[in-house]
């Protein structure tokens, strides 16, 4: 029948596009699939095609619809209606397809939220675009203009055959075509629908992204983070009475009520009680591997030296591969909450713990200084909702030394800093700072005249931005040392998480390694090589500033009998909670399987159902205590 075959060739044009896709992932990539055998490899094209299904199946509700219902009288109507209707989600198709390729380059994985996410920052987006992906994007907007043109020009599809079908036989069709669409919307003849999780069906992580389907992937990332905030049972089920008990034997902190969980009083191990500023200079993208402490590529000598000279993290992992992520950690002393970060929701925006409320009765003045607009990722509205008295963005540069596509330079920004401390401390006022970096950022605009290019990289390169970040540093201790505040300071030098993490495995743990350093007058040189999280750092600062001190951080100081050598860390949507070198992984409605970190790698060993129960306990308490608003 006509309807039946129009239908057919729309599916077979979006699959084709949807094969050819994949496929060129799978060939561009086919490098990082070592690992894989010739059937998981066919299994990426059957499972695909079954992402692919998902997609047309529902791009063909409306034209089952209109064909089946509409009379003959409005054909010519209907189908030139239905002509655009495919062009539309044809050119849709192209461009996220396209996108998804310089997508992938950047972050590792197929279009998620953060793609949508950013559509929200046109300025930023369209500048890096433009100055990073030019080529690929005029590629791309050809590309959909050939195939525009061809669809238009060929008249492949002809729906206009279908009215030729009696009115009665197009109607008694609609049920059974929407049954077919129904199922393969399901994809499925159980009791749950396919969902993402379908296609993780490796070991090997890339061959999963490539599974995918980009429109697909944003869908249900859009979908996710709508009803969030309300279902974590996709990682398992625990009674929340249940999770706080284990949670607070995992995090070595006494369970307290349910009002304020984990808050307690943690007494300075300092035996001169002498209040200290606080300074937390987080590092956009600053992986452990281009440091000389820890990594091998000696980029970042000026924090190699206080790294010497003061106390450094050598074991340290983010909470994860979002800014937003690191500054909720190093803020607040939280561990990762599944799907938004707190920064952006909506429980979050007041009454929140941070360190601004924590020190704001002792007399401290807190501020938030960035570079760029501090409207991005909400982080003005945060801040400033949750104690801190000033936020310090782009604007409030006045003639800055350089400006790029993220804001002003970090040199920039330390000077700015350096002058805001010193207005402290001339009214002899004691401050908490969150300093944020931006250079380390595509596009890598960087000043000339301020370090030496690496001339084994392109100019504008990542490893050329940590050495002017590193600059930074080094000038921002060459300002504070001259000053008086410094001896009466504690500075932690952090990252927020590493630059683009990369990696085979379903969780790349080794890309989750981060350095941080704090410095202190008078404090002795000590390497700190046990497990860290972000929320670790933030104690240990605390417990260095002079004062006894209540709070709820979900981390110890280095210098507690009680901190753990554990870690929790969220990569996209998959959690990976570590102890020791024993990691559990928990991809949303698939097992928990357990592996051993030996070498970098990921070896997968009999699941530790102990370890599974406290990484589920951790997700339960973050959510309880968000909904709850328990965490202040």
């Amino acid at each position: 029948m006509a309807i039946f075959r129009e239908l057919l060739k729309v599916y077979i044009v979006f699959g084709a596009l949807f094969f050819i896709g994949r496929t060129f992932f799978y060939l561009i990539y086919f490098n990082r699939l070592s690992d894989i055998s010739l059937e998981e490899s066919l299994l990426t094209f059957i499972y695909g095609l079954r992402m692919d299904t998902i997609v047309i199946s529902i791009i063909l509700i409306i034209p089952t619809i209109l064909l089946t219902l509409s009379p003959k009288i409005f054909s010519k109507y209907i189908s030139n209606f239905l002509n655009f209707y495919i062009l539309v989600f044809l050119v849709i198709a192209l461009f996220i397809e396209s996108a998804s390729f310089p997508f992938f380059a950047q972050y590792d994985l197929r279009p998620n939220y953060l793609f949508i996410e950013y559509l929200a920052y046109p300025k930023e987006v369209s500048s890096l675009l433009f100055k990073d992906y030019k080529l690929e994007f005029i590629g791309a907007f050809i590309l959909i203009f050939i195939v525009a043109r061809i669809y238009l020009k060929s008249n492949f599809i002809k729906f206009e055959k279908v009215f030729e079908q009696s009115y009665f036989s197009r109607v008694i069709l609609l049920l059974p075509i929407l049954l077919v669409l129904f199922l393969g919307i399901r994809s499925s003849l159980g009791h749950r629908p396919v969902n993402i999780s379908d296609a993780l069906y490796s070991t090997n992580r890339v061959i999963n992204e490539i599974t995918k389907n980009s429109i697909h992937s944003l869908g249900y990332a859009y979908y996710s983070n709508i009803k969030s905030e309300n279902d974590i049972s996709k990682y398992g089920k625990m009674s929340v009475e249940e999770a706080y008990k284990v949670a607070s034997k995992t995090l070595g902190i006494t369970y307290k009520n349910e009002t304020k969980p984990f808050y307690r009083e943690v007494k300075t191990h300092l035996e001169k009680k002498e209040q200290k500023n606080l300074v937390i200079f987080i590092q956009e993208s600053l992986g452990a591997q281009f440091t000389g402490f820890i990594g091998k590529q000696n980029l970042t000598p000026n924090l190699d030296n206080l790294a010497k000279n003061y106390i450094s993290f050598t074991n340290l992992y983010s909470n994860g591969t979002r800014s937003v992520r690191g500054l909720a950690a190093l803020t607040s002393g939280t561990l990762p909450i599944h799907s938004v970060e707190v920064l952006k929701r909506n429980k979050s925006q007041h009454d929140y713990f941070t360190i601004a409320n924590l020190l704001k009765p002792y007399g401290y003045k807190s501020s938030f200084i960035y570079g760029g607009e501090a409207r991005f990722d909400n982080m003005k509205s945060w801040y400033l909702g949750n104690g801190f008295d000033e936020v310090i963005e782009e604007k409030d540069y006045i003639n800055p030394i350089f400006k790029s596509t993220w804001g002003v330079s970090d040199e920039d920004l330390v000077i700015k800093a350096n002058e805001q401390f010193k207005t402290y401390s001339k009214n002899k006022e004691n401050f908490v700072s969150v300093m944020f970096s931006s250079s380390n950022h595509m596009p890598f605009e960087l000043p000339d005249g301020k370090i030496e290019f690496d001339k084994n990289f392109p100019r504008n390169s990542v490893e050329n931005a940590i050495k002017y970040a590193d600059f930074a540093i080094g000038k921002f201790f060459e300002l504070a040392h001259k000053e008086d505040y410094f001896k009466n300071t504690v500075f932690v030098i952090v990252a927020d998480h590493n630059v683009r993490v990369y990696g085979d495995q379903i969780v790349p743990i080794d890309m989750f390694q981060i350095p941080a350093v704090i410095i202190s007058d008078g404090i002795s040189p000590q390497i700190f090589s046990r497990l860290s999280s972000q929320a670790d750092v933030l104690a240990t600062a605390l417990d260095l500033i002079g004062i006894d001190l209540s709070y709820p951080i979900l981390g110890n100081s280095i210098f507690k009998d009680n901190k753990q050598d554990i870690n929790l860390m969220l990569f996209d949507e998959i959690y990976a909670y570590r102890k020791g070198d024993i990691i559990t992984i928990l991809v949303p409605n698939l097992p928990t399987k357990t592996f051993e970190y030996k070498d970098k790698k990921l070896v997968e060993i009999p699941n530790n159902e102990d370890l599974q129960k406290e990484a589920l306990a951790l997700i339960y308490i973050l959510d309880d205590m968000y909904k709850n608003k328990s965490y202040k």
